[in-house]
């Protein structure tokens, strides 16, 4: 008996500690940035090469790329970006229309028409402008469809691959999947990254950026 609750007193003992490695994993060390030290170059290229827009500032630069209707995304617009463009950190978005999945639709006509058009013309007023408006309520206005269209269908399906090419660079380098993505550089020069869902990382991704 004696023998048999020894036993049994481990194996709480250690479902305890699992428990608590579990609890300080997935509500702490998962969401936390990474510094990301492998296919540094690779994933700056690809960054770079999307159709971001941003408000043109000079100071560190930020990718964030989302799509319109994420609620994390529009959280950390909402609440970060006025400090990040204090701070002068150009935030470079780079939104996406996502491809279906299992045949469900998960972007709209209008939606893909302005991913589009922010591709082609790099607009940040248009992307203001998006996104002051209620999802529902955007109709897209002076803004060329891009279903039909084979060269903007194009640019809808690079912004899909881009995301493809980079989600294995990233996990690689310990970054889970997840919106907003964001890539930054800190002041000392670290590339750092995040499936930023969790509304803990605004303010790191804040301390870090100097804002």
């Amino acid at each position: 008996m004696k023998k048999l609750m020894r036993g049994l007193i481990a194996f709480l003992v250690l479902a305890v500690l699992a428990a608590g490695a579990y609890g300080y994993w997935n509500f702490e060390l998962r969401w936390r940035p990474k510094t990301v030290t492998k296919h540094q170059a690779e994933i700056a290229k690809i960054l770079q090469e999307s159709g971001w827009v941003s408000p043109g500032l000079t100071g560190p630069k930020l990718y964030m790329v989302s799509y319109r209707d994420c609620p994390e995304c529009v959280r950390f617009k909402a609440e970060a970006f006025p400090a990040l463009h204090k701070a002068g950190v150009d935030t470079r978005v780079i939104e996406i229309a996502r491809a279906d999945e299992n045949g469900a639709p998960k972007s709209t006509p209008v939606e893909r028409a302005t991913v589009a058009e922010l591709w082609v013309n790099r607009s940040w007023a248009l992307a203001q402008r998006w996104n002051a408006t209620p999802v529902a309520a955007w109709t897209a206005p002076g803004v060329k469809p891009a279903d039909g269209d084979i060269a903007r269908t194009a640019v809808i399906e690079a912004g899909r691959a881009n995301v493809e090419k980079l989600a294995p660079l990233l996990k690689d380098n310990g970054v889970g999947s997840g919106w907003p993505l964001m890539v930054w550089w800190t002041k000392d020069g670290q590339m750092r990254a995040c499936a930023c869902e969790a509304p803990q990382t605004n303010r790191i991704v804040r301390k870090d950026l100097g804002a």
